[in-house]
């Protein structure tokens, strides 16, 4: 099935974290690298998330978190887009996350994981290196 137009991103904010500066601030880099972007708001369940991902036809999923939820948050957003039979759609992230949850995150199946001090170019660069490849056949 050949996938065209621009990689579709949905950047969330999920759990009760209230920061949302760096989130607008990937959304804003991804929309200027010519990607559709659908910023979520503050406050997302990750129920809303996966439902808006799947109603947006999204390639990916960007969580930004920095309440220090991230296992739980990823872990639930997981869940519920394999429950939805929706598991093409891949799941990145950032935020303040210990280096010793990096690799678990992964192993759960988190494509990529962006740390502070990560630039909106190396962002950019891996979405488009990374986000459509498997579905490019």
């Amino acid at each position: 099935m050949g996938v065209t137009g621009p990689i579709r991103v949905v950047v969330a904010k999920p759990g009760l974290d209230g920061h949302d500066r760096g989130a607008k601030v990937i959304a804003r880099a991804l929309r200027d690298a010519g990607m559709e972007v659908i910023y979520t708001g503050l406050h997302q369940t990750p129920e809303q998330i996966v439902d808006t991902a799947i109603q947006e036809d999204a390639d990916a999923i960007g969580l930004s978190i920095l309440s220090g939820a991230h296992n739980t948050l990823f872990a639930k957003v997981i869940e519920l887009l394999k429950a939805r039979e929706a598991e093409d759609i891949k799941v990145f992230g950032g935020g303040i996350i210990p280096e010793d949850d990096i690799a678990p995150l992964k192993k759960l199946g988190v494509a990529e994981l962006f740390t502070p001090g990560a630039t909106t170019t190396e962002i950019v660069t891996w979405v488009n290196a990374h986000v459509r490849q498997a579905t490019q056949a």
